[in-house]
This record gives C-alpha cells, structure tokens and sequence, in this order.
C-alpha cells in the first residue's frame, strides 16, 4: 500500500524524519517495499512567465515565445493553443528530462527557428492526463521557483508490504496507530462531522445476510460532481491512482486514508430501492473496469428491480455510474463477509482496492462514522442535501474478549517486559486492558484470536530485535545423525536422479481440478485458494512436471529430463513419490545416427529399474505387469510389482489426450516410483559383508526359445533364472526375431545364463542338468526350444 508522507502526518503529530519512520515501519513488521519522491525528477523544471508569443514564420499552428524562468528571457517555440503572453506556467530548459515524453531537451531548431526547452503540459510531466495546452498557474505564482517545490511534489511516497492478517493497516490511519504505539508520535483521531440530515433515508435492505450483514446508505441531492480539490488529486495521483471525479475521488481517497470502501451510485439511474442479495444464476453486470461478469448463485450483489448494479465489495457497475451530469446520489457504506467476498473475486478473477480490504476484514464498526465522512465531504466539495442515513441489517460487532498474562512476553516470545509496559502497548493499540488483564479486542482487529497474538503485538512494538539470542542445548560428545530412514532413502534416490543425468524440479502441490481429473481427481481440495489453478491437492507428480516440460519446450530446449521428489496427496493420506518425465530428444542428430529420435518406454523404464535399485528394491525379484491406467498409453505402458499386489512404480508412454491436454507435442515418457511401497528394509547390522569374488570363472550358455506371442519375455527371464537358483546368478534376453522360419503366433527369444560354479568347475553333466532345469522351467511358459 502506497501513502505520501504529508498524507501519514495528517493522522500523526509527528517530528521523526522520513528515515526514522521507515525504520520504525519495518521494526513493527510493515516492510517498506520502497521510497520515492516524484518532485526529485522534476526538479529541474521551474515556474515560469511568457513575456510574448509571436507567430512562428513557418508554421501557422506553431508560436514564438520569449520566457522567463527566473534567468531571463529565453526563445522557446510552442504548439500548445493556450500559450500567450502573460501566462505563467512551468518551463524545461536544455538538459531537462521530460518522463512523459521520456526525451531529454535540448537546443534545436524547430522549422527554421531556434527553440530553448519547452513549456509543459501536465501529462508530459506525468502529475496528470492533461494535454490539450500546457500548464497553466495563478499570476502571483513566483517565477524561478522550482516546480516541485512549489506544487508540493517534494512529498515522498512510501511503499508498504501488509501482510494479509494486518487489515487493520489497509489505510493511513491505522499505519499511523501502529506508528504512534511504537513511539513515534500521537496519533490524531479522524474526526466525524455532523451531518444537517434532513428527510427519510433511501431505500435500502438486505436479503443475503450471511454475505452482507450491515449495508447503510445516505442519499445526497442537488450535488454538482467536478474535479476534486487540488490536494486530493496530488495524493491519489502520487500513489498511482488515476482522478477520474470528486465523487469517484472521494471513495478512493476514503479506501486508502481509513480503509473503508464506499460505493456511489447515480439515484436517477436506479430503479426503486437498493437490495443487497444473492445474484442469480446468469445474470451479468458490466463492472466499472469495462468487462462483463457472468454471476453465478452464492455470489452478493447489490440490485434494484431492474437489475445487478454491483459485484458486493468488489466493484460496482458501469449502468450505474456517477458522472459529470450526476446531481443525485446514495453512498453505500456496507460490511461484506470476507469469506463471502474472497470466493467471489477468486470465481471472477477479479481484484480491486475493495476486495483486498473487505476479504482481510474492515472495521465493521465503522459504518456510521465512515458514511459521514463520506457524506461531509460530498457536501462540502459537491454541495447538496444530505437525506437521513438508513440502516439495514447489524454489523457484527460482538465484544471478544482474551485472559491474558503478562508473563507469557518472556515464556512465549522470549522478552520479558513490564506489565505496565505492556499495557500502554496494548492501549496504544487500541485494546481496552482491565485490572485482572481481561483484553478486549478492538472491532479492527479482526486478526487477534488468542493470548500468543498479544504477545507477538507487545514483542514487535517493543521491538523483536530485543529478544536476545539463546543458542539451543546440546548434547557432549559426537552428534548423532539425525536424518530419518525416510530422509536417507530420498537423498539416495535424488543423487541417481542426478547422477544418471535427471535434472531436478519443484512444483506446486496444487493444481487445478483440471489437471488433476486425469490422474483419478483431487480428494482434496482448498475451500479458500488464492487461485482456481491451485485448488487441489495433487494425486499425482505428472501435471506439475508436464507443465514444467511445456514451458520449457516453448523456450528452445530440445532435451527435457525431469524429476520430483515429493508427496502425492490420496485418501488415505500423503504418499512419497518419485516423479520422472522425459521429453524432447532423447539422441540428437549426428553423423553416425542419422535422425534425432525421441525418448520410448524402454528408456522409462530403465529410469524406473535404476531409481528402485538406488532406493534398495529388488530389482531382480520384480515383475513387469499390465498397463499402467488411464493417463497412460495402452501397450506402451507398465507397472514393476513385487508380487501381483504391491505397484513400486509405473512407468511408460503418456496418452496423447494427456499430453494434448498440457499443450505438449510428440510422445512423453514418464515414471511414478512409489517410495512408501518399498519392502522395509532388514537390520542386518551397520557393517556391509566385505566383497568376495568368485574363486571359479562363470559359464555363460544360450538358449533360443519359441515362445508364443502373448508371453512376454520378462516371464521367460524370471523361469530360466528361477530354474536353479543356487547355480544361475543371471538371464538376460539378447535377441528377439519373428519372420521367416518362425510359426505364426511365435517368436524367437534369445536368452543368455550366467552359471556360477561354487566350490568345483562344472562337469558336462553339470551343465547338461541345468540346460535340462532351464528347458523343463520354459516349458511351463509355452516356450519350446528351437533345433
């Protein structure tokens, strides 16, 4: 939130220097994002008189002016229509930088005629929209002055980051009430006029109480609605706000000074009264930004019996405007549940100055001053009658009261400070503190739920920088580890992610239902979050992954090779998962291989087997199984079992509708490793048996298999490994071959058998036995070996 320094000393009796209050706002906990004064960058133009305009002899639009900035007179050409002798205005010599026009002057000749600077208009100088003629000034306005000084933009504007729990510091008053609990300076109460009310209020009531308890209008007739007073527009343009009308300015300007939205509306544009209610499905209003909003059920509006006229604390509505013509208004000042207004802003996708204020929580205790404020400067700005005020509906302003003990500043945040001083904290804050420390809460303070929010209000104010640091105990002699089993397992699988060239991500743990619907849907899901994108907890690594790929696709990278470690978020609770996804070109093109060629399953599930053999699965023991589900390509795809129940990992092509769905080009391989799926792991001891390599050389022999189609060769390699497992230590395919020579609905599996004698080399009969077992053991799978 943006404010000028003239702007907080309106709310606080102060002598600090804009150096201490910025210290002082960051102390507390309101960082300051930035300082800028705009008349630094103004600073070398200056107020100035046009001694003469003469015709320019070239140019029948052009002028001749001789100025006078305080150094005598100067030859400046000029196009502005108002330009003429007499007038005093505001004058960039050579060397000035014009942000508006972002040029720097200089000595030129414009149509044959020497030109020295020029004379500005408000939009060149960027203090306004006007451009029709250059500025004009009072007469007596001193000559050689520099502008800024004299137009008061020497007015730094300071920059603050409200967290979204101080709602109270949504406006100047309550930074200032901060400002001043923290010792620097006394804060000035806002003062309510009284308003000469005359005539019933207008017709206003409420059917949706849940999302607008309290909505109070006032009518003003009679008004005359023009441009704000200077001072005004000077603060709402230097924090970035554009001044549109004194009306439109006023309920800005109230936004920002007290944090309490209003809303206008034009009284001849309505039709009968104003009802604050729940939109029905389809209906639309077009919003003051230009857009046109479909409204659904559950959202709040306000209407009359023609229709919508504003989205309920977020904006109002173009239909029924104020404008110049406008002599008749009803000032809204209303409470908006927070709940209520963040749901519908986020449905909307919709933001405005309202919406942050009512979503965090104005002061619902605030209606009647904040409508006459409100009231008081539409009629002394606008003239007018003012009407009585009508009140519909009860702000909840129930009294919250918390035990506290003072002690708790020291056991809980660390700082032992007096009780008296504590006290005076809380007071200055706002809070009421009776003898047995019974706290009442302030109706701003809509943030303060227990007695641990005292103590963090007393310790920042008092200053957390006080609290003095206390290293931790610790325990004599070695540190023990302190990484879980868990912990250990991921970092060995990170480090052959790593390793084997994957490069690491991190994505949300959110998406959006969209996203999730492929991967079986969210089971859970945020009631409040800060965007439908990231609504629900993620079933699964992929979306995140696949969306980190595309973005990186889009931008040139040929080879994409992701992983995540991370948690996906089922049912029955959180399970760690590992998440792979490999896009693009797995080889580039060169001389030898020809073509670029893209990633396959095969290279998914070398990821897979590699990942769980790091994670201590028994690769050897696991089975490769069925296609992976719906996200997945049929026959292209897999599970790795250990057993037919338990899925360590998925592994395979994507579905192109998937991939279609995350705007990604061409096949995606991926892998999902399951790491709570693991086999525990035996304590065998912390010594690792010392390696002992085998005295007799191993025996390697090939057996080429008719297998029939539908048997898949990893079930051949597990039936010949399994065939006698005390001699063979290894079986691994080398050729597969269907064609010529071949029966129809065969194929030829080559597999190779690592034999390992143990204590004597093996005899021709030994052999001979086991090429027997490996035989018997292929036959069980319909597999007959080849003459």
């Amino acid at each position: 939130m943006k404010f000028t320094l003239s702007w907080l000393k309106d709310h606080l009796t102060t002598d600090a220097s804009l150096d201490d209050i910025v210290d002082g706002l960051t102390r507390i906990g309101l960082e300051v994002e930035g300082v800028h004064n705009p008349g630094e960058a103004l600073q070398a133009f200056r107020v100035a008189r046009i001694l003469s305009a003469e015709r320019h002899p070239q140019a029948d639009k052009l002028q001749v002016l001789s100025v006078d900035a305080g150094d005598g007179p100067m030859q400046v050409v000029c196009g502005a229509p108002n330009a003429r002798a007499g007038l005093v205005g505001v004058f960039g010599a050579p060397g000035a930088y014009v942000p508006g026009l972002d040029v720097t002057l200089k000595v030129a000749a414009i149509r044959g005629v020497e030109s020295n600077g020029m004379m500005c208009s408000a939009r060149e100088l960027e203090i306004g929209e006007g451009h029709d003629g250059i500025i004009e000034l009072p007469e007596d306005a001193p000559v050689g002055t520099p502008y800024p000084d004299y137009a008061g933009l020497n007015d730094p504007v300071i920059d603050v980051s409200i967290t979204p729990n101080r709602q109270d510091c949504m406006g100047v008053h309550g930074i200032a009430r901060d400002l001043a609990a923290a010792g620097l300076g006394t804060l000035v109460p806002p003062t309510v006029p009284a308003i000469d009310a005359q005539g019933p209020g207008p017709d206003v009531r409420i059917e949706d109480a849940a999302g607008c308890p309290a909505f109070y209008a006032q009518a003003v007739t009679g008004l005359t609605n023009g441009e704000a007073p200077e001072w005004m527009r000077q603060r709402l343009t230097a924090i970035g706000q554009k001044p549109i009308s004194t009306l439109v300015d006023i309920t800005n300007y109230m936004t920002v000074d007290l944090g309490r939205p209003l809303h206008v509306y034009d009284r001849a544009k309505l039709t009968g009264g104003l009802v604050a209610r729940q939109a029905r499905d389809g209906e639309t209003i077009e919003a003051l930004n230009g857009k046109t909003y479909t409204l659904a059920k559950g959202m709040t509006v306000i209407a009359d019996e023609a229709g919508v006229h504003d989205i309920g604390g977020i904006m109002g509505g173009e239909h029924s405007s104020v404008t110049a013509e406008t002599t008749d208004v009803v000032i809204e000042c209303a409470y908006f549940a927070p709940d209520a207004i963040a749901r519908t802003g986020q449905a909307l996708t919709l933001t405005s100055d309202a919406r942050q204020r009512f979503e965090r929580g104005v002061d619902p205790a605030f209606l009647d001053d904040g409508l006459a404020i409100a009231t008081f400067l539409v009629q002394h700005y606008c003239g007018g009658t003012a009407s009585g005020v009508t009140r519909a509906g009860e702000p909840p302003v129930a009294p919250r009261t918390i035990r506290y003990d003072p002690a708790r500043a020291e056991t809980l945040g660390g700082l032992a400070v007096a009780p008296e001083r504590q006290r005076e904290i809380l007071e200055r804050l706002g809070f009421a503190v009776d003898g047995d420390w019974t706290v009442t809460v302030p109706t701003w303070r809509r943030d303060i739920d227990g007695p641990a929010d005292l103590v963090e209000e007393v310790i920042r104010i008092e200053g957390i920088d006080k609290v003095a640091p206390v290293a931790l105990p610790r325990t004599p002699g070695v540190a023990r580890p302190t990484a879980t089993p868990e912990q250990k397992l991921e970092r060995r699988v990170r480090r052959a992610a790593a390793a084997r060239g994957l490069d690491e991500a991190v994505t949300w743990s959110f998406l959006s239902d969209a996203q999730a619907a492929p991967f079986g849907g969210g089971t859970w899901s945020l009631a409040n979050p800060i965007s439908e994108d990231l609504k629900v907890m993620r079933p699964s690594l992929l979306p995140g992954l696949l969306s980190a790929s595309a973005r990186n696709l889009k931008r040139g990278i040929a080879t994409v090779r992701l992983f995540e470690i991370g948690r996906r978020y089922l049912a029955d609770g959180e399970h760690p998962t590992v998440g792979v996804v490999l896009a693009g070109n797995a080889r580039e093109r060169g001389w030898r291989a020809g073509k670029a060629a893209g990633f396959d399953a095969y290279d998914a599930k070398a990821e897979a087997l590699a990942l769980l053999a790091a994670a201590g699965a028994p690769v050897d023991n696991l089975q490769v199984m069925g296609e992976a589900g719906d996200a997945w390509h049929p026959g292209q795809s897999g599970t790795l079992r250990l057993g037919p129940k338990t899925v360590l990992a998925r592994f395979g092509m994507l579905h192109p509708s998937l991939l279609k769905a995350f705007d990604l080009d061409g096949a995606v391989a991926a892998v999902e490793v399951y790491l709570d799926a693991l086999p525990a792991k035996r304590m065998s001891g912390f010594m690792r048996p010392a390696f002992a390599p085998p005295a007799l050389q191993s025996v390697r022999r090939d057996f080429a298999f008719l297998v029939p189609q539908d048997v898949s060769a990893d079930a051949l390699v597990r039936a010949v490994r399994s065939a006698d497992k005390a001699a063979i230590t290894g079986a691994r395919v080398f050729d597969v071959f269907t064609g010529a020579g071949v029966d129809e609905g065969f194929k030829s599996v080559a597999v190779e058998a690592v034999l390992q004698p143990a204590d004597k080399s093996f005899t021709d009969e030994a052999l001979k036995a086991i090429a027997d077992k490996i035989v018997a053991a292929a036959a069980k799978q319909g597999a007959v070996l080849r003459s």
